[in-house]
């Protein structure tokens, strides 16, 4: 079981199965962020459980189908659901200690930050991740 929780520690979660981590370098993400990538593993949405402060959890809807969710005290970015695909993507900055997940590849490289070198070894995807081999089935 992953646990996690926002700055403030009000939002607090629980998730059994983690799909594919990874970093995401679209526009969105970025401006969401504040970063250059938003870290963020995937699952599907029935797999997490909002063990504390799901009022406090506020959605903005930045494409259709895509809602982003944060803390409406601190402001914590926490998770994406995506309502047409079954599944949330959780920010791995949220999680509470060591996740057992790493990161196994960029998505969304076409747009990355310009002032930004990607120096690892990661597969770079030029878009969506939604292709990668370790997709959960649709």
């Amino acid at each position: 079981m992953i646990t996690g929780s926002c700055l403030c520690g009000v939002v607090r979660y629980e998730i059994a199965a983690a799909g594919p981590t990874y970093h995401c370098h679209c526009g969105n993400c970025r401006k969401w962020s504040g970063s250059a990538f938003a870290s963020s593993m995937r699952a599907p949405m029935e797999s997490l459980r909002l063990v504390g402060g799901a009022e406090a959890l506020s959605r903005y809807e930045s494409s259709p189908g895509v809602m982003r969710c944060f803390c409406k005290h601190c402001g914590s970015s926490v998770l994406t659901e995506r309502h047409d695909k079954g599944l949330v993507h959780i920010r791995l900055g949220t999680t509470d200690g060591d996740p057992g997940v790493r990161p196994q590849f960029h998505a969304f490289v076409a747009s990355k930050a310009p002032w930004l070198e990607i120096t690892d070894d990661l597969p770079q995807i030029e878009g969506s991740s939604f292709g990668f081999v370790a997709d959960p089935p649709p």
